[in-house]
Formats: structure tokens, sequence, C-alpha cells
């Protein structure tokens, strides 16, 4: 690869990671509000607060940006909940999640390891690299 080709990979690649940093609370909270909603019924601030291992004020601030970004709604003193767009988005976090973590665990991390580096990874992989991991994860690991 040529000097100036792979300065424009990598400058694609910078640009990729700062949309993934960008849409990475997005992801974890609409994932996390899904989870809390399918264990509990219902999402609410302290929920999230405690999940998240974050302050009311820090969640509060978030769900407000994901309330206009269109993923929630909520009102004063009522649960969280998703919008469509909220639910298309926590099912396909979940999904790459479910994805990478397998990935990991068929190419032998332990298990422990596997769950913590797949919140990190699920969010910075291309469409074509969670596709090359199912296609592992089908194979039944690597060759």
């Amino acid at each position: 690869m040529s000097g100036r080709s792979s300065n424009k990979v990598r400058t694609v690649g910078f640009s990729r990671t700062r949309a993934a940093h960008r849409d990475e609370t997005a992801e974890d909270y609409v994932e996390a509000i899904a989870q809390i909603i399918e264990e509990r019924g219902e999402a609410r601030v302290r929920d999230l607060s405690a999940l998240m291992g974050v302050s009311h004020v820090t969640v509060s601030r978030i769900v407000s940006r994901l309330c206009t970004e269109g993923l929630l709604e909520t009102q004063p003193y009522r649960p969280i909940t998703l919008t469509k767009k909220g639910r298309r988005l926590a099912q396909r976090s979940r999904e790459r999640h479910e994805t990478v973590l397998s990935f990991l665990l068929a190419i032998g991390v332990p298990a422990k390891q596997a769950e913590i580096d797949a919140e990190g990874i699920e969010h910075h992989v291309s469409t074509e690299t969670i596709r090359a991991m199912k296609r592992v994860v089908r194979k039944g690991g690597l060759s």
C-alpha cells in the first residue's frame, strides 16, 4: 500500500472511530433501557443511574439528549420509554454485542474478559467485520 493510500485509510479510520464514540453513549443507554424494561417492566432515571454507575444528573442530561434525537420519550416523574427508532437501535446494539462476544469466546478469550472487551469493541467495528465475525462463529472458530 502506498503512503498516500495508507494515509487515506487512516483518515477514514479515524473519522469512523470519532463517529463511533459519538454514537456509543446512545447505543449503551438504549440497550440499558431495553434491558431494564425487560427485567422490571419499566425504566426510570434512578435505574439507569444505578446500572451505568453515573449520577442522576448525568443520566437526566443524556436522557434529554436522546429524547431530542428521537430515541426516547419521557415526562417528569414517568418511566422512560424507547421510541420505535430507539427499539431498533437497542436491538441492533444487542445483536452486535452478542456477535462480538460469541466471536471472542470462539477464539478462546476467557468469558469474563470477553464480556468486558465486547462492551467496547461492539461500538467500533464495521458491518463488514461483524459479518466476518458471524462467519467465524458459524464455522465453529478459526481453522
